[in-house]
């Protein structure tokens, strides 16, 4: 981190400067239920533990994680006594996604394999110069 680990309390405009996110972001983030800044007037204030739970839910949505997860997550780690359980449920949270890109990445192969097949047939086909072997009918005389 930067200049902002020096910090107490934070603005909306410097944690959206911190990690390169719109202030938008942030307001989403709060709406639902990752961060709970306190207020100054009209003016959000953000403590250590937003920027940490901020920190926390960005590095969650790189792995794709959902945002209801990441909640979970953070609220397990806020009340917690020891780590054991958050770690515990973390990896679970890691291995399930693990799983499902696994997933994805097999059923991208085999549309790959797919289209490989059919740019082959194709290519033999503009190589015969572009017309199927139709299989005539029976019983109809050739011309």
């Amino acid at each position: 981190m930067g200049a902002a680990d020096l910090k107490t309390s934070y603005t909306i405009t410097d944690l959206a400067r911190e990690f390169g996110i719109t202030t938008r972001t942030i307001r989403f983030y709060e709406d639902h239920g990752l961060l709970a800044p306190s207020r100054r007037g009209r003016n959000r204030v953000y403590d250590k533990r937003d920027l940490v739970r901020l920190k926390l839910t960005l590095r969650g949505k790189r792995l794709g994680i959902p945002l209801t997860e990441i909640r979970e997550l953070l609220d397990i780690y806020a009340a917690a006594e020891d780590e054991s359980r958050q770690l515990s449920e973390f990896l679970a949270t890691l291995r399930r996604r693990r799983e499902l890109l696994e997933q994805q990445r097999e059923d991208i192969e085999a549309t790959l394999t797919e289209i490989r097949t059919f740019e082959a047939q194709c290519k033999r086909l503009l190589e015969q110069g572009g017309k199927p072997a139709r299989p005539r009918a029976r019983g109809k005389p050739s011309n």
